[in-house]
């Protein structure tokens, strides 16, 4: 009898063991082996996305190719949908049932407007969403919340010229001065070649709203009435690049054959789009691209492309169709005259990452970016073996009357990001603020202080 009992104890306790190692398991692999996605029935479409042109064409048909392969589907291709910038995604499960992803691309705006409508399940913006847009939508849930802004890739706004044009660099005010229509020649701006001609994005493009905000908004200008108007980047391109007068505003992916200049802002130097300038948001117009993902509005395939995004194999689609990942790497600082003689010394002897923390509007705390950022350092300072003593923050904000005060407040950023990757064990060889040094944008417009209240992170 007590052996028997006792058998019967060990079967349960080796059961129960199992059943734990099993859940473990599960637990541990990726999640898209175990959780089989829902497929419509009808060909009706499982997701679909509405908004940004720069996402539209290239990026999200892309990412949605690369979830589509994690998920197991065969015979993936793209269709037209019969409407201009539309595509239609399709990929075949096991059943040989068929999986729909519809992509429109005409512009961010329209996303806001297809959540709202219900003709959306997530919307693709390049550009965060506006505060008349977050209202009009707050009935979906607060789409600033972490979960539903997320942030997907970066990207700079490239200033594009015809190939032969001279001219190397400019700055954000001949940039206003241009696009207003007041500089209406190439030698009112230090160039030469007669009259300017205007190309510009659409209005419901998220790219426009970013070079209105970025440029024209914060010199106090408006697009001039001369410029031709367009709601496909690769056209845009190509029309400047065929135009020895002419000028536009483009996302990186999309420069072509045009020609890139540098852009200053402020007291910034001119920084080219380069993919370590663009990647800490350091270069003038750099910008974020967005995916919306309303709380109110459960996806599965949503849910799943969002995160399939924000994982290493979706930020290396990211970095194959010409945006700027947000993985973490190191870069090579050259020392110069005119920075901080600590900052020359750091640049000698250290490197500095590809990412800067950065903070909510009029707050000490962390954007929704910085929240997966410092998952990204941490895994690379694991990876490098950088946790005893080899880590540096640097904080950095805009100027304030008491000098004291900006270099207190811009050393207290630098103390927030440090209190979390202390709690994952991070220790740490030096923790400063260098106050308003350094500026990477003007700051005579909120968007610039903003950019300048930054916290970089170096390794030795």
């Amino acid at each position: 009898m007590l052996r028997a009992l006792a058998v019967t104890e060990r079967d349960t306790w080796i059961r129960t063991v199992t059943f734990l190692i099993l859940g473990f398991i599960c637990y541990a692999l990726p999640w898209s082996v175990f959780a089989a996605l829902p497929t419509p029935a009808n060909d009706t479409p499982a997701l679909r996305i509405q908004g940004s042109n720069t996402i539209g064409a290239k990026l999200g048909p892309a990412l949605v190719k690369g979830l589509f392969e994690q998920q197991g589907l065969n015979n993936i291709r793209m269709e037209p949908t019969g409407n201009d910038n539309e595509q239609r995604l399709i990929g075949q499960n096991a059943k040989g049932q068929n999986v729909v992803v519809i992509v429109a691309a005409h512009g961010s705006g329209t996303g806001f407007v297809a959540l709202k409508d219900g003709s959306a399940e997530l919307a693709a913006s390049s550009r965060p969403i506006k505060d008349s847009e977050y209202n009009d939508l707050v009935g979906l849930g607060d789409l600033k919340a972490r979960g539903a802004e997320q942030i997907i890739a970066i990207d700079g706004l490239a200033i594009i010229l015809h190939p032969t044009n001279p001219l190397s660099a400019l700055s954000t005010e001949q940039l206003a001065q241009i696009f207003s229509g007041d500089a209406k020649t190439w030698e009112a701006v230090g160039g030469k070649g007669g009259p300017i001609h205007l190309y510009a994005r659409d209005d419901n493009s998220g790219t426009y709203d970013t070079f209105k905000e970025l440029v024209l908004a914060s010199h106090g200008k408006s697009l001039g009435a001369g410029a031709k108007r367009f709601e496909s980047s690769e056209q845009l391109s190509d029309e400047v690049a065929q135009d020895p007068a002419g000028i536009g505003f483009i996302g990186l992916p999309y420069i072509r054959q045009a020609k890139a200049v540098a852009i200053a802002d402020g007291d910034s130097q001119a920084m080219p789009p380069s993919t370590s300038l663009i990647a800490t948001e350091d270069y003038p117009l750099s910008r974020r691209l967005f995916f919306y993902m309303p709380p109110t509005v459960k996806n599965a395939w949503a849910d799943a492309l969002v995160k399939f995004a924000q994982s290493p194999e979706g930020q290396a689609i990211v970095a194959k169709t010409g945006f700027i990942a947000q993985t973490v790497h190191t870069i090579k600082v050259a020392p110069s005259d005119d920075m901080p003689k600590s900052y020359q010394d750091l640049a000698r002897n250290a490197q500095r990452l590809s990412v800067n923390f950065r903070f909510q509007e009029g707050s000490a705390t962390l954007d929704n970016k910085s929240h997966y950022d410092l998952q990204r350092v941490m895994d690379y300072i694991n990876d490098n073996n950088k946790l005893n003593r080899q880590v540096v923050l640097l904080g950095f904000g805009d100027p304030k009357a008491d000098p004291a005060r900006a270099a207190l407040l811009s050393k207290l950023r630098a103390m927030t990001v440090r209190r979390e990757l202390a709690k994952q064990g991070v220790m740490f060889r030096d923790i400063d603020g260098l106050g308003d040094e350094l500026p990477v944008a003007a700051n005579s417009a909120e968007n610039g202080r903003i950019k300048n209240r930054r916290v970089e992170v170096w390794v030795y």
